[in-house]
């Protein structure tokens, strides 16, 4: 069993590029659980990273000064500890790192439970609440907000004030660990919550946090949700090898998506809202055409591919996380054979690889330059995305994606080696 096919030399793939480390201090004699990266994520306008470090602990940082400690460091390889003094900044009692006046601040929250989810949620494009009696409001959320919701062990979800680090909303409903998190990107601050309940649930935050609607039809836990660009399809996948999607105008399920043999642990969207991309642990991403519910791709990591048997047990190459480059040429894909992968969606190898032990998810930053990696220690480790010029070609075809289904395209009077490269049947 090999990680790459016979056709590919692991030699011949170039290695991604690596820019830097967030450490956590970990005691000596101290390996036990509760120190897992479970999330990683970037503000939608860039402005903070933020990742759940272990023990109670969300780090908020401000990107650019991210970077600029990456660059300070060089490229000796030496990482940057989230504790070190060189940050030259002063840590007050309530967790809040003062930086100089003007800057963005640095923040620790104590969550009081283990973190399990991470979403930013920002207003902007600013969008109206859907319920009526909005004078009625505790929090009147302006255009330029940013919210941080973090999951908990005990099935709560918290939500803070990204610029401040105060808490806002404590929202309880859920009766098992809240396992993922994701906000509509249309700026309605509709954020849905994914549960080992086995149930998703939809909350206003412009309404005070009001739970909106129970989604139900997961058998199992559910282990991530992801909107679509246009907040209208929200994917939710699971254990039993469940892949939904749900119209969420309605709040009603559109239909499950068949493939994957094993758990389903990750899902993302492209940005143009034309693919589906879903991890699993089977040992395969899988990128579908979600409108037709039809497999465009397959992304193995597993060599010569496994029966639907073997890929449904343990395997030791199961697919932990993928994410969505907003170039919409590229797939981040994280795996437990110790390799983090690059794909293009024009090719079935990888097109960059790195070594990493031990991870648990990864997020692309917002400009899609920068791809971060939480590990099982808490640590956070970060790479480039491999650089290419998009074509022309595509620049159009995630244009018109953006506001065409496939159905839609293939109904134009236009030849067919057009649809098929429009409806990336030829990617």
């Amino acid at each position: 069993m090999a990680s790459f096919p016979d056709s590919v030399n692991e030699n011949d793939i170039a290695k991604a590029k690596f820019i830097g480390e967030l450490l956590v201090p970990v005691a000596p004699f101290d390996q036990k659980s509760g120190h897992e990266a479970w999330t990683v994520a970037f503000a939608p306008n860039g402005s903070y990273f933020a990742w759940s470090q272990g023990h109670r602990i969300v780090r908020l940082i401000p990107w650019t000064k991210c970077l600029k400690n990456f660059s300070s460091v060089g490229h000796n390889g030496e990482g940057t500890n989230a504790s070190s003094p060189r940050r030259l900044s002063h840590q007050n009692s309530e967790g809040q790192v003062m930086l100089m006046a003007g800057e963005p601040c640095e923040h620790t929250i104590d969550c009081g439970d283990i973190v399990w989810g991470l979403a930013f949620g920002s207003s902007v494009p600013e969008k109206q609440s859907r319920c009526v009696n909005i004078e009625w409001h505790r929090f009147k959320f302006g255009q330029d907000q940013l919210l941080l919701a973090t999951g908990l062990n005990n099935g709560r979800i918290k939500i803070w004030d990204v610029y401040t680090g105060k808490l806002l909303l404590n929202l309880m409903d859920h009766t098992d660990v809240v396992r993922d998190l994701t906000f509509a990107p249309d700026g309605s601050l509709m954020l849905v919550s994914a549960s080992r309940d086995k149930t998703l649930r939809v909350w206003d935050l412009k309404d005070d946090g009001n739970m909106v609607k129970v989604l139900r039809g997961h058998q199992n836990w559910v282990y991530c949700s992801a909107f679509s660009p246009d907040s209208s399809i929200l994917c939710s996948v699971g254990a039993g090898k469940a892949v939904f999607l749900w119209n969420m105008d309605e709040h009603t399920l559109i239909q499950k998506l068949e493939g994957h043999h094993n758990d389903v642990v990750s899902c993302e969207f492209s940005p143009d809202g034309a693919l589906l991309a879903t991890a699993s642990y089977d040992t395969r991403v899988i990128v579908w055409d979600h409108h037709k519910a039809t497999v465009l791709l397959e992304l193995g990591h597993l060599f010569p591919p496994p029966s639907p048997i073997f890929a449904g047990g343990a395997n030791d190459r199961w697919v932990r996380a993928v994410s969505f480059c907003p170039d919409g040429r590229h797939i981040a894909s994280l795996t437990d054979d110790r390799w983090l992968r690059f794909w293009s969606i024009e090719e079935r190898a990888p097109q960059a690889i790195a070594t990493l032990s031990n991870g648990l998810c990864c997020a692309f930053s917002a400009e899609g330059s920068v791809l971060a990696a939480g590990t099982r220690d808490g640590s956070v480790h970060f790479w480039e995305c491999p650089r290419s010029i998009a074509s022309l070609q595509h620049l159009c075809r995630m244009a018109l994606r953006r506001v065409m289904t496939t159905q839609q395209v293939e109904a134009l009077a236009i030849p067919t080696p057009l649809c098929d490269y429009l409806t990336y049947k030829v990617i």
